[in-house]
């Protein structure tokens, strides 16, 4: 009986073919085109519970306790590590960490309500300055001068124009002007007086009518270094800036420019104002040095003044404030009775030549 071998073709046939290697057979499932590969099936990984979570991370697969390890006698390993990490000694990294970790573990990840937050104080609107009071201690126009501006809305705070009127701003904001409201304070004309005996400074009173009637075209000056001709604009708003008894002549100054009021008249002005007093009576040493500071009027002690003699019976004072009748009080207290007086300059603007009833312009380039 012979045995016939089916997987090897005879060696004669020439319809077998010729193989160098061998034929790998593909699995039934590949070799069915029709069906989808299998799909891989997701490992399900059990998470270990907080409480043990420092053991399981020693049981993750690839990851080697090194406690387990058997080590040889006088095999050390680990003995640069072990070194670092003695006692009493410490490494920086280690020291870091701790410092990062202490740090992190006080900061709270989120806001915890309970916790009560720091309140925050509210701002007062009326305790900031309003805007007209901050202009004028600027020195940029009386506070008339600005709610006239901030009606025309010329006025811009840290680029917005203002137009209310008791606006509140903050001490240190920006404050831009129009060169509209530039022009118009530009036009703002300033007098100089020389007031006779006879007139008051201000409005009419017993009978007496006020200076500002001797401003009139007759009566500038014609040497008026100016050169500026009369017109009647110029009562509007006009205002004396300081005052002179009806019994006292000299310089006053009449003007339509607020800064030049507060200047001259604020409550924090220090210009000097000079003045030629006649007086009848006897002054003594220490009244002379009681007129130079010492006094006091109303209960209020008077501001150190510079008085010294003129002639024989003329003193000449200095004052860089000015109560109501201020000098004739000052005299009465040592003994001393005014016959005259006359005020012949203010600050850096003095008389001059400008004879009594007569006006002039103040120049562009003049400054008290």
């Amino acid at each position: 009986m012979s045995t016939i071998k089916l997987n090897k073709p005879p060696a004669d046939s020439e319809e077998a073919p010729k193989r160098s290697k061998p034929v790998r057979r593909a699995s039934p499932t590949l070799r069915d085109r029709t069906q989808p590969p299998p799909k891989p099936v997701p490992k399900v990984v059990e998470k270990a519970p907080p409480a043990d979570r420092q053991n399981a991370r020693t049981e993750k697969p690839g990851r080697q306790d090194r406690s387990r390890h058997e080590h040889k006698p006088g095999d050390k390993p680990y003995a640069r590590k072990d070194a670092r990490n003695a006692p009493g000694r410490e490494s920086r990294n280690d020291s870091q960490h701790n410092a990062r970790k202490e740090y992190s573990s006080d900061r709270p990840v989120r806001r915890d309500d309970s916790v009560p937050r720091r309140p925050i104080p509210p701002t007062d609107p009326d305790a900031q300055p309003r805007l007209s009071k901050v202009m004028a201690d600027r020195g940029l126009c009386s506070r008339r001068e600005a709610d006239d501006w901030i009606v025309n809305g010329w006025v811009k705070v840290n680029g917005e124009i203002i137009e209310a009127l008791g606006t509140r701003i903050d001490a240190d904001a920006e404050i831009i002007i129009s060169t509209y409201a530039k022009e118009y304070q530009a036009e703002n004309v300033t007098i100089l007086l020389h007031k006779p005996v006879g007139y008051v400074s201000g409005q009419a009173e017993d009978g007496y009518e006020p200076a500002v009637v001797l401003v009139k075209p007759e009566n500038q000056w014609s040497e008026d270094p100016t050169q500026k001709t009369f017109h009647r604009g110029i009562f509007h708003g006009l205002a004396p800036a300081g005052r002179l008894d009806i019994d006292s002549t000299g310089l006053l100054v009449l003007t339509q420019d607020g800064r030049i009021a507060r200047v001259l008249i604020g409550d924090d002005s220090s210009v000097e104002k000079e003045y030629l007093v006649r007086v009848e009576g006897e002054l003594s040493a220490s009244g002379m040095a009681k007129l130079n500071h010492g006094l006091s009027l109303d209960g209020v002690q008077l501001k150190p003044a510079k008085v010294s003699w003129q002639n024989e019976d003329q003193l000449r004072f200095v004052l860089r404030e000015g109560r109501k009748r201020q000098i004739r009080r000052m005299c009465e207290l040592v003994g001393l009775k005014v016959v005259g007086l006359k005020r012949i300059r203010i600050g850096r603007i003095s008389l001059g030549k400008l004879p009594a009833g007569q006006w002039r312009y103040l120049g562009e380039h003049e400054k008290f």
